[in-house]
């Protein structure tokens, strides 16, 4: 009887051969659409689960005087974990982990820069389960001086010998030297910790250790088992208050994120420099929704098409129960014939997910593979999900199929019916519904993108190459400013301890106004060479710019209109230049020489804050920013760099553009527009495959109208009109329920922006028509097929 079934099955796939073309086309782009964002998904849902679950990261909130609004950061105090392992139960071990990137070693001949370096506690190999190769895991970094090295690390310096008891030197602002004693296997690409070594933190920060004030590692604590995190964070306020001197520990709070979240539920978090592929579960989410909606489309497809020829099978169903089979047989065959079709776009799924992969791969920065014959439980998950697909689909033709009444289908009167009309029109609807509104989606999604990366941020952003330093290369800074400056392709050389674009550190300041009482509050610092507001084109509208030389009256603070409101909100008489002179800063108190105009010196995700700008080249530098002439990049990067090659010829030569810089600031919205922008179209692909189909069918069934219609007079645009008519109706009442979904959850979104565009109701007219023009091209090459017809031939046949 099964290979009855699917002899019978083949045959009828065979006999309508567009309708299962359009079907397994369809359900193909669906389920490739799911498969992609399932390896997507899986792969992000998979960050940091081979550790124990009960690890923790501790991260603050911070709210400081001054302060627009409160700030999420993963940063932490260096003494906090040790206490709370002595305070706290609750705590079984902990490690504090502070990061070097570019970290320079040599061994005998060889050097290298490693990319990221860890210093951690000794608690670092007992939390985290990173693979040993070679030696002792427990003791790998007991000793200050040990460290232990990835494989990659050790091949790349040490080639074939045994890297263990090897020694290897840094030089930089800490020389030190190492002992290896452990090889680890590279990090997991799934690991939010990525590095190239580990070596002891205590050792290096000895004069750290009791200093409550700074925030500058990250801590992870092993909790005992059964500890509700809600509970113990409540325990926190308290804990602040005994070790935070005076009121200061009223501005903090702390909270925990299990490791497990950590990857995805960061997003509000900023300066969360180890969260490697940092990526906002909600786009995630998103995905996943779009992509069953892709899906279901497609599912909708084959039950619009099966119900729509229902009449073409009618007679076999009668015919089948007259000599005695019964609904049920019917019913399992024809939903056979479904998921024997589903198969077929299984087949054809997996190959378009192969030749999409190296492009989602290069998208999204990922490395996803379908490896289904090496993986037992993705293939079982892809089988049952094609099955799911199949029967959802076929339930309802199948259903409705058998249930033809033989007496009636074999004296010809089949009743398709008005009810299954209605529901292909609803399905057809709730099709173009959903398309229309990832259309709209993405347009305001790519727009929103546009406006971040175009809108001015009130500095100059062109042509501008930066290049990263360290406590070495930075003492020859003041010899490349001069010798680059001397060139014509150079037209500004300046250097700041951030780069602008990055999450800048907030630091405490006083501010003295005229005779008033001493004010302490909090901003947003930025350390800066004397010439830096005019090679990036910052706008001075009240005082000066920086001096040349030293200034009389000691440090000179440049503070920004935020900050200059914030300094007056007492004062609401006051103008912006009775700030101009008015003592200001930290440690030994300067003077403000000058306001700047607000710049968006961070993403447009967050709202300008209270920024002051100091003039101070003896703390040091970390970014070299080099304006270069126009239209001549080329020439002036390799003039660049055989300067920088001759000043610091032991430093390798990185540089990058600030436009390229603030594309990786905005990356994840880049991705997040295009996939989403991918996925919409294939909804609308898939959309207008149905809507094919069923053109095809209404043509195919009103053939003989169309020619009774030509030979009383009708026109080829009459005919067109009166085949396309019906379903440009449904297109528009698509869009009529589309818009006001569309409104609403772009409007939602748009808020997590605090620099945004406005709904633009033009938006909503343009996909409109687009939908309109798709929907009627689709249908229209039946239509005119049908419209310009021999009428003798249509009314002569049977």
């Amino acid at each position: 009887m099964i290979k009855n079934y699917l002899k019978i099955a083949l045959r009828n796939l065979w006999k309508n051969k567009v309708s299962s073309i359009i079907n397994i086309v369809g359900l193909a782009v669906g389920m490739a659409a799911c498969i992609v964002i399932m390896l997507f998904v899986t792969y992000e849902k998979s960050f940091d689960n081979f550790h124990r679950q009960n690890i923790v990261r501790l991260n603050e909130v911070q709210k400081f005087p001054g302060m627009a609004a409160s700030q999420k950061v993963a940063l932490s105090m260096f003494p906090m974990a040790p206490a709370l392992k002595a305070e706290f139960p609750e705590v079984k071990e902990f490690t504090r982990v502070k990061w070097d990137r570019k970290y320079q070693v040599t061994y005998k001949e060889r050097r290298m820069f490693l990319p990221q370096v860890f210093a951690v506690d000794t608690g670092f190999l007992k939390l985290f389960k990173f693979d040993v190769i070679k030696g002792d895991a427990h003791k790998a970094i007991e000793s200050p001086n040990s460290i232990a090295i990835t494989q990659q690390t050790a091949e790349k310096l040490f080639g074939n010998e045994d890297p263990i008891g090897k020694v290897i030197n840094h030089y930089g602002g800490d020389t030190a030297t190492f002992t290896v004693t452990a090889v680890m296997a590279n990090p997991p690409q799934n690991s939010q910790l990525q590095f190239d070594a580990i070596f002891s933190l205590p050792g290096i920060h000895q004069k750290w250790m009791d200093n409550w004030g700074g925030n500058w590692l990250n801590t992870y604590l092993q909790l005992a088992d059964g500890t509700n995190i809600k509970s113990f964070e409540k325990k926190m306020p308290a804990f602040l208050k005994k070790h935070i001197n005076g009121d200061g520990w009223k501005y903090y709070e702390l909270f925990y994120l299990p490791l497990k979240d950590v990857h995805a539920n960061s997003a509000d978090i900023g300066l969360d420099y180890l969260n490697y592929q940092k990526f906002d579960k909600k786009s995630t989410n998103l995905f996943a929704v779009i992509a069953f909606i892709v899906l279901v489309i497609a599912c909708i497809n084959f039950m619009n098409l099966s119900t729509a020829r229902s009449a073409d099978r009618a007679k076999e169903v009668g015919v089948r129960k007259s000599i005695g089979a019964q609904r049920a047989q019917l019913a399992i065959q024809f939903l056979a014939e479904t998921i024997l079709l589903s198969l077929f776009a299984l087949i054809f799924a997996i190959v378009l997910v192969e030749l999409a992969l190296p492009y989602i791969n290069n998208l999204s920065q990922r490395n996803l593979n379908l490896d289904i014959f090496n993986s037992p439980q993705l293939m079982v998950v892809i089988l049952a999900g094609t099955l799911l697909v199949g029967t959802l689909s076929g339930i309802y033709p199948a259903i409705f199929l058998s249930s033809f009444q033989p007496a009636k289908v074999l004296k010809g009167s089949v009743e398709s019916g008005k009810n299954k009309g209605t529901l292909r029109n609803v399905l057809v609807v709730g099709q173009f519904t959903s398309a229309v509104f990832l259309m709209i989606a993405t347009i305001f999604v790519l727009k929103q993108l546009d406006f971040m990366q175009k809108k001015d941020p009130g500095f100059t952003r062109d042509q501008i190459v930066t290049v990263p330093m360290d406590r070495i290369s930075d003492k020859n800074y003041e010899l490349l400013k001069q010798e680059l400056s001397g060139n014509t392709l150079i037209k500004g050389v300046t250097a700041s301890q951030d780069q602008l674009g990055s999450h800048l550190d907030q630091s405490g300041v006083e501010f003295k106004y005229n005779n008033q009482p001493l004010r302490e509050l909090s901003g947003t610092q930025l350390v800066v060479d004397n010439n830096y507001l005019s090679t990036y084109n910052i706008k001075v509208i009240e005082g000066k710019n920086f001096s040349s030389e030293k200034s009389a009256n000691g440090r000179e603070y440049i503070i920004n209109e935020s900050m200059a409101k914030e300094l007056l909100k007492d004062y609401p008489k006051a103008e912006l230049s009775s700030l101009i002179g008015q003592r200001f800063g930290y440690d030994s108190l300067g003077v403000i020489t000058g306001i700047a105009k607000d710049f968006n010196f961070n993403s447009l995700h967050y709202k300008i804050e209270n920024l002051f700008i100091v003039n101070q080249s003896k703390w040091g530098f970390n970014t070299a920013s080099i304006k270069i002439k126009a239209g001549q990049s080329k020439e002036a990067v390799e003039f660049i760099k055989a300067t920088w090659k001759k000043l610091n010829p032991d430093h390798p030569f990185e540089y990058q553009f600030l436009d390229d810089h603030f594309a990786e600031v905005y990356q994840a919205d880049n991705q997040v527009s295009q996939i989403v922008g991918i996925l919409a179209a294939l909804a609308i692909i898939i959309s207008c495959l149905g809507l094919f189909g069923l053109a095809s069918f209404s043509a195919e069934k009103r053939v003989k109208e169309i020619g009774v219609r030509k030979v009383l007079g009708a026109s080829v645009q009459n005919i067109v009109l009166l085949l396309s008519g019906h379903f440009i109706k449904l297109v528009i009442i698509a869009n009529l329920i589309a818009w006001p979904l569309a409104w609403y959850v772009m409007q939602k979104w748009l808020q997590d922006y605090a620099y945004h565009i406005n709904i633009s109701v033009t938006v909503f007219l343009f996909i409109g028509l687009v939908s309109v023009i798709i929907a009627l091209l689709t249908i229209s090459f039946q239509s005119i097929k049908a419209a310009v017809a021999n009428p003798v031939k249509s009314l002569r046949s049977e």
